[in-house]
């Protein structure tokens, strides 16, 4: 799909960082062709996720069933719910795991939600080396809280871990942490409609380096956060921003994955996208700079409606409009 520079597109959106936590998307034309591919093994239904060798395997199905934890009738938080936007709330604990030069992650372990100490020296404030998640949490009215495909989410980290030269938790580990940091919160997932527990999973190069390599320790921090819609209008149209001098990613880059570098970057576009009233930005390709490449913040789908243009002079048989 052809754009004009400036125009001003308008789409429905699923919002939030990440897209949601959604699966990654598939490769386009002009993604890098270092992008992990998904190969289909010679045992039915399984699945590796690799660039150099297999690093998960799943059963085909396994990405079709929501993850459900009974937590019972817990007691909320006091909370104005009707108020929540998307915004910073502190709640009670946070997980942290930590991994050496061997790659093996210690056992990890719930403490009080606070501040992570690290050296100005750390990889991650250095380098940027760094890999972040998102992904929420629902309450149903039984007080069960429901998680849409997380192990999509923990294949997704293993694959930035691999470009990045991070060691990463095993899909079962990244599950683990989930699952304990919800049930340590589990009275600020909010009641049902009111909102949800949006989950963030940091993998960090937290260890002390001063040349560009790959850090000395790594850090798998989860922490949680009740939150509401993403746009203040909620599940409404908004009115995006086409980019026409930046670009969100490029080939060979590093734009399939969530690397933390990815973000800083949008927040330019985003002001002015802002100043002139807008929800948020569409980029273009960055090689014709005339296709669409995605939003910020948000998925995006088009519906392409053909249309018939015809010459009423040259056809007799249609009735003309009044």
């Amino acid at each position: 799909m052809e754009l004009l520079p400036c125009a001003v597109a308008r789409a429905l959106a699923a919002p939030g960082p990440g897209r949601g936590g959604a699966a990654p998307s598939p490769m386009h034309r002009h993604r890098p062709l270092s992008r992990p591919i998904l190969k289909r093994s010679a045992a039915v239904g399984a699945v590796a996720v690799s660039r150099r060798g297999p690093v998960a395997r799943r059963s085909r199905w396994s990405t079709l069933v929501t993850a459900a934890y009974n937590t019972g009738t817990a007691d909320l938080v006091d909370f104005n719910w009707e108020s929540l936007g998307f915004q910073l709330v502190p709640t009670d604990f946070m997980y942290i795991m930590r991994c050496w030069s061997d790659g093996v992650f210690t056992k990890g372990e719930l403490v009080p939600y606070g501040p992570i100490e690290l050296n100005p020296a750390a990889a991650v404030l250095n380098y940027g080396q760094g890999l972040l998640e998102g992904l929420r949490a629902h309450r149903k009215e039984d007080g069960s809280i429901l998680l849409f495909r997380p192990d999509e989410n923990a294949l997704r980290m293993r694959v930035g871990a691999d470009r990045l030269c991070m060691p990463a938790p095993s899909v079962e580990q990244f599950l683990e942490a989930i699952k304990l940091t919800i049930l340590a919160n589990k009275r600020w997932v909010p009641p049902t409609g009111k909102g949800s527990l949006y989950i963030r999973p940091l993998l960090i190069g937290s260890g002390a380096i001063l040349g560009v390599a790959s850090a000395p320790q790594y850090t798998f921090a989860v922490f949680v956060c009740p939150v509401g819609h993403y746009f203040k209008d909620g599940l409404s149209p908004i009115s995006l921003l086409t980019e026409e001098e930046y670009h969100r990613a490029a080939p060979g880059g590093t734009g399939y994955i969530k690397t933390i570098g990815n973000y800083a970057s949008v927040v330019s576009a985003h002001k002015r996208a802002k100043e002139r009233g807008h929800s948020d930005v569409l980029y273009l390709d960055p090689v014709h700079r005339k296709f669409v490449e995605e939003v910020s913040s948000c998925n995006i789908f088009m519906v392409k409606v053909c249309m018939y243009v015809l010459d009423f002079a040259q056809i007799d048989f249609l009735c003309k409009s009044i």
